[in-house]
Formats: structure tokens, C-alpha cells, sequence
């Protein structure tokens, strides 16, 4: 673009600011150009291009951000980043977070749920929730719903609440109900990848599906496949 400046030099001049300034109102998502939110402060603009700050924009640094997927199955956690985008976001989010760009950046599964399974999948920024469900995972209950075909030995129940190792270490109790006739859940502390399919095998089961349900006090209720919620600021794990 010929005679193009950077906007972060371009709003730091129109309002007499640092450019460490500038470069957090558009980080912030406060500037437009030709009517359009940018959000990099690189992007080159014309001299002749109208740039526009929002009214109430601030300088309040943009805070860390903790995110819910409910991650599709057969999709790897890492492939799961793909889907926070705006376009995605739950019709029913209540957080009152506006979406920024940056929200994505350095955001990091807490835990990878396996690629074959579905459900939640927590994405955070905030080293908080990062310490209580990556550090204390073992202290940290899950719940799951599994779809399971085959015929369950006798005793079988019993087993897979408690009694049941892998890897040559006893497992700790589980909590297992049926569903219905096809479906278990399993509610545990410290469930291992692997280590659900692990235990229907034990007891003459086969798992052919997954679904993460819940985390800690954080359930995924009706978040619908591939749409994701901010964690609103009141829920705690």
C-alpha cells in the first residue's frame, strides 16, 4: 500500500499517545478502519483511510480468558483450537466477553480428551485454572458417558467401580452405572487417557464411544458439538 503507515503509529499520532498505548486499543478491539475492527497492530493503513476509536474504549489490559468446548469426536485437541471462533460461539453465552483475536493466543487444553471421544474440552489463558486442573489433576473428578457393545461378565459392575489395574497399578474406585442398556457412566478422579476403554475391555466390553460431560463442578449441559461458552466469571471448577 503506497504511503501506508502502521496503525498503531497512525492512532498514536491521532491521539497523542505512546504506541505502547495504541497497540492496546487495538489489541482491545477498539479501533476500526474503514468501519472494520482491526486487531493488529501491524496492519498497514492509507492516509486517506478513516481510522475511528470507540467511544468507551479503555486501556484496561485484556484479561486472561478460560474457554468450553464441546470438541467433536475424532478431532485431536490440538485441531479443537480451530474451532474458537467467533462463528462458533454458543447463541446462550452469558459471559458478556467480547471476542477478541487475542483470546486465542497462548490458549491451552487443560486436558487433551482423547481424539476419539466428544465432550468437554477446557481452553484457558489463566495460569489459575491451568495450576488447579493441570497440576491437581488427580484430585480433579470427571464424569463421562460411555457407549459400550458386548456382554459384561458376571461380577462385571463390581469390577469396574473397584478392582480393576492398568499398567500393573491398581486403579482408585470409580463410580459406574448403567445408563440405559448400551451406556455407563463413569465418574472418577484422575481418569487416565485410555484408561476407560482399558477397564470396559476387563469386564468383556467394548468401547465404541466417549463423551466428557463434566470436569470438577463444571458441567458441559447444553452446549451443542463444536460451539464453545466462556467461562463466566462467578463458575469455579
Amino acid at each position: 500500500m503506497v504511503d501506508s503507515i502502521r496503525l498503531s503509529k497512525r492512532v498514536a499520532e491521532a491521539l497523542a499517545c505512546s504506541r505502547r498505548e495504541a497497540e492496546q486499543y487495538i489489541e482491545g478491539g477498539w479501533v476500526s478502519v474503514d468501519g472494520k475492527v482491526i486487531e493488529e497492530p501491524g496492519h498497514r493503513v492509507a492516509p486517506q483511510q478513516p481510522v475511528v476509536l470507540a467511544p468507551d474504549a479503555t486501556l484496561v489490559a485484556v484479561e486472561p480468558v478460560t474457554i468450553l468446548l464441546h470438541k467433536p469426536a475424532g478431532m485431536d485437541a490440538d485441531a479443537a483450537l480451530q474451532c474458537i471462533a467467533p462463528e462458533n460461539l454458543y447463541a446462550e453465552d452469558r459471559s458478556g466477553i467480547r471476542f477478541l483475536k487475542k483470546h486465542t493466543t497462548g490458549l491451552q487444553a487443560t486436558d487433551k480428551l482423547e481424539t476419539m471421544a466428544s465432550g468437554l474440552l477446557v481452553l484457558t489463558q489463566d495460569w489459575h485454572i491451568t495450576r488447579k486442573l493441570v497440576d491437581d489433576a488427580v484430585s480433579i473428578e470427571q464424569e463421562y458417558i460411555a457407549e459400550v457393545s458386548g456382554a459384561l461378565v458376571v461380577g462385571g459392575l463390581v469390577l469396574l467401580n473397584h478392582g480393576l489395574s492398568m499398567n500393573r497399578k491398581a486403579l482408585a474406585p470409580v463410580k459406574v452405572s448403567w445408563q440405559n442398556e448400551t451406556r455407563l457412566r463413569f465418574a472418577g478422579k484422575g481418569i487416565q487417557r485410555g484408561q476407560i476403554a482399558h477397564m470396559c475391555e476387563q469386564v468383556g466390553l467394548k468401547l465404541v464411544g466417549l463423551k466428557r460431560i463434566r470436569m470438577a463442578r463444571m458441567p458441559m449441559a447444553a452446549l451443542p458439538v463444536g460451539q464453545w461458552r466462556y467461562l463466566k466469571g462467578y463458575e469455579r471448577f
